[in-house]
């Protein structure tokens, strides 16, 4: 028997149970995620479920597709269940009904992916292990990542933040670290598999991602603007179970008072998203008396708050910046179900505006927002979750100086989210070459440096402030310049390179 087959045959028999096998492999590919970090998973069961799709006919490999991602979902986003249970008081089968459907929804896209390159694109050997695979998954990762609103969260190239494919997001983005990624399985792939020559052939592809990413990781790709600023991060530690009780509204105006009071002086003081349990306009005394001690002091006020458009008649998830004037930003990225409402049917928007936050139905902030002028600077603002999609980011980094992100995390509990999120905050950090200010509800509240780092941070659940200086930056990164489109063109041509054998049989 050749040695390819051989090697090909063993390989089958050592794994013959793929399809038991998918499910738990998937699952552990949320260990690769913080706060694990156990970042060799990602290439290593990336790997499995390529060998997984080997031999399979196209029904079997959308199965063990859907499994494997299902099982990634289920694992690492378990955390929605305090925040729709535990905290908004869903019924249980409601709460599993959701979490079930995203899942579903994720596998899904897998298991279409894995019956299409099955059933439709010819390639095999190096050409499936070293170009299509890698390119399809990348390709899935930007297409959920904004189809239907989109759910960019878990990419593979979050896993990567500590290691030295980092080096590759201010080229090209988080999707262009998921490829490199992608790239080390199917490199993996073809060692299990190939022959001698696609086993040189991978190992050398396998160096030269990982030198290619050392070479780039830590480079500056900006510059500094001016002095450092100093900053302390209000961390009120609210509970969100309590956050919204009548009883609490005065505590926890005091609170925050409270602290900031003790930090005037900083030029820039940063408050959650919707620190205060209620609408601006309820807080009018309060917003005076704030701003005028801060102006007093020298300092900027920055403060997650909700608003109510009176001639709109809406509500907006906004962020009010007290410097010289007050300026607003809105949050564009609302969560489905929550914030906003779908077409649903009518009992279930009922239920919904029933829950604990009570200001639903908010309206989408304006596309592309100026930064916000404040502290001498330009802030990039985002709200939430809404820094997962970093494409929409890239406008405001022409003249933006550092990056705030304001959340509210007590919505998870002590659970996984938090870690994620932060993760996901210093990949931002990376594709802009700037430092992001992240201020949380209950933490994570954090100081993250222009190359991914995190400089500080604040414990959990417990009020408090993160103070530091942090050094405002100008220019562009490779990628604030062009976006995720070279990377998605580059993989689509990988993924055509696949239909190469069936055009040449054609020819001939």
């Amino acid at each position: 028997m050749p040695l390819l087959e051989k090697d090909h045959a063993v390989s089958v028999r050592a794994f013959k149970y793929y399809t038991h096998l998918a499910l738990p492999v998937g699952a552990t590919v949320s260990l690769a995620f913080a706060p694990f970090n156990f970042w060799p998973l990602g290439i290593v069961c990336f790997a499995f479920l390529f060998l997984a799709w080997e031999d399979a006919t196209p029904h079997q490999a959308a199965k063990r597709g859907f499994l494997f991602t299902s099982g990634t979902y289920l694992a690492g986003t378990y955390w929605l269940y305090n925040s729709i249970h535990t905290i908004a008081h869903a019924p249980i089968w409601l709460t599993l009904f959701v979490m079930l459907a995203l899942v579903a929804i994720m596998g899904g896209y897998m298991a279409l992916l894995a019956y299409v390159l099955k059933r439709w694109i010819p390639a095999q050997g190096w050409m499936r292990w070293l170009l299509v695979l890698p390119a399809a998954i990348v390709i899935l990762e930007w297409f959920r990542g904004w189809f239907l609103s989109g759910f960019p969260w878990l990419a593979l190239g979050y896993t990567q933040t500590d290691t030295w494919l980092a080096g590759f997001a201010p080229v090209g983005g988080v999707y262009t670290v998921s490829l490199a990624v992608t790239l080390c399985a199917g490199a993996v792939t073809a060692l299990v598999l190939g022959d001698r020559k696609v086993r040189i052939a991978a190992g050398s592809v396998i160096a030269v991602i990982w030198l290619v990413g050392l070479g780039l990781h830590d480079r500056e790709w900006t510059r500094p603007n001016g002095a450092p600023v100093s900053v302390a991060i209000v961390q009120g530690a609210v509970p969100q179970s309590m956050k919204w009780e009548a009883e609490q509204r005065d505590k926890t105006v005091a609170l925050y008072s409270g602290l900031t009071r003790q930090h005037l002086g900083s030029k820039l003081i940063i408050w959650p998203e919707a620190a205060l349990p209620g609408l601006s306009h309820e807080f009018t005394d309060v917003l005076s008396r704030e701003w005028t001690a801060a102006h007093a002091a020298g300092s900027a006020l920055l403060m997650g708050i909700v608003r109510y458009d009176f001639d709109e008649q809406v509500y907006f998830n906004a962020v009010l910046a007290l410097d010289k004037e007050p300026q607003w930003y809105a949050k564009r990225r609302l969560v489905p179900l929550s914030e906003y409402f779908p077409p649903v049917p009518q009992w279930v928007s009922d239920w919904l505006r029933q829950m604990d936050l009570p200001y639903s139905g908010f309206r989408a902030g304006v596309d592309n927002p100026d930064p916000l002028d404040a502290a001498g600077q330009k802030l990039a603002l985002t709200i939430c979750y809404e820094d997962a999609y970093a494409s929409e980011q890239l406008e405001v980094l022409k003249t933006a100086t550092l990056l705030v992100n304001v959340t509210n995390d007590a919505w998870f509990g002590d659970s996984t989210a938090a870690h994620q999120h932060l993760q996901i905050s210093r990949m931002r950090a990376l594709e802009a070459g700037r430092q992001l200010l992240r201020a949380a509800n209950d933490g994570i509240s954090a100081i993250i440096s222009s190359n991914g780092y995190v400089e500080k941070t604040f414990p959990r659940f417990k009020p408090g402030v993160l103070t530091g200086d942090v050094q405002p930056r100008v220019g562009l990164t490779p990628y604030a310049k062009v976006g995720n489109w070279p990377v998605i063109i580059v993989s689509f041509l990988l993924l055509v390179a696949g239909l190469w054998p069936l055009l040449a049989r054609r020819r001939t």
